[in-house]
């Protein structure tokens, strides 16, 4: 890996960058997600290919990306991917933050050298990454917590499930669950609960804490990571009330079982779809976004409507 006081002080040093400025019709974008063991990352992915595939058509323009995604949670890899990647001489780079003080360095040294960079899902609010692209985190978190306070009746013990404790956009989840929670008096706290993002871990989490923790009636969970697995979920259906971000197909049977009530999803798939734009408008249209926070909803997907949300996943998740 590179030392940063090496990192290319002059921009006249790079063989590609002549070559670049040369071949307009042609860009490759860097694409840096937390991990390849999430689902909602391998979503991102196929956002990101549909993007290229179908902005460069429109526009007439061989757009590629260079997914360099480490396979489990890891901001170094993830900085050092994004040095390799201002290396390969791409035009772009977008990324999701595992760690956004361990990243901002990466990506200021990235726009230095000529790279603009634009992140996904978690944010580097202090980096010079000139868009962010996700939900309003905290409000995510209100919403979560506001859903499941009316699915528990207002009464009861909640516990959060929060993911890896150094990522920006849990810890902002996890202030929004807080923070409405004082709008519900008769609901109490029992922690908030820290780990991997495999779903493996996630759901030995939630097994460990139940059993601790017995009088437990409703969890919120601010990613939907141990419902990316089978039988994650031990209580008997609708004994324990469950709130969860993200609708994936592996999620959606919780919903039929009634172990979960209710999911809020996130457009994954634009994550990658929308990076693509930005930087495609960015680097070849010479035109920044309208704001550096392009602010997603999150869709309500329950029992109810389950089935017509899984037809959206033969498009973004192909088998």
């Amino acid at each position: 890996m590179l030392h940063r006081r090496q990192f290319f002080p002059l921009a006249a040093a790079l063989p590609w960058a002549a070559v670049r400025a040369a071949d307009k019709r042609g860009y490759t974008f860097g694409v840096v997600a937390k991990s390849n063991n999430n689902a909602v990352f391998q979503v991102a992915r196929v956002g990101a290919l549909d993007g290229a595939k179908e902005l460069g058509a429109k526009h007439g323009l061989n757009l590629k990306i260079d997914w360099r995604t480490p396979n489990e949670e890891d901001p170094q890899k993830q900085a050092e991917a994004i040095e390799q990647l201002v290396l390969a001489g791409v035009d772009g780079i977008a990324v999701s933050c595992s760690d956004a003080n361990k990243l901002t360095g990466a990506i200021d040294s990235a726009v230095k050298n000529g790279v603009p960079v634009a992140t996904f899902d978690s944010d580097a609010p202090r980096s010079k990454r000139f868009v962010t692209f996700g939900v309003d985190d905290e409000k995510c978190g209100i919403q979560v917590m506001k859903e499941l306070a009316t699915i528990m009746g207002g009464a009861g013990v909640v516990a959060v499930l929060a993911g890896n404790q150094n990522a920006p956009n849990l810890q902002l989840r996890v202030r929004g669950v807080r923070n409405e929670l004082k709008n519900h008096p008769g609901i109490k706290l029992r922690d908030t609960y820290f780990h991997k993002e495999t779903p493996q871990d996630a759901a030995s989490k939630v097994e460990q804490v139940m059993q601790a923790n017995p009088e437990i009636t409703g969890w919120a969970l601010v990613g939907g990571w141990p419902l990316f697995t089978d039988n994650a979920l031990k209580w008997a259906p609708g004994t324990v009330k469950c709130v969860s971000v993200d609708a994936l197909p592996a999620q959606l049977p919780y919903l039929k079982t009634g172990h979960v009530q209710l999911l809020l999803a996130q457009h994954c798939y634009l994550w990658g779809y929308r990076s693509v734009e930005h930087l495609l408008n960015k680097v070849h249209f010479k035109k920044d976004p309208a704001a550096v926070k392009d602010v997603s909803g999150l869709i309500h997907v329950s029992k109810e409507n389950v089935d017509d949300w899984a037809k959206n996943w033969e498009k973004w998740l192909p088998k």
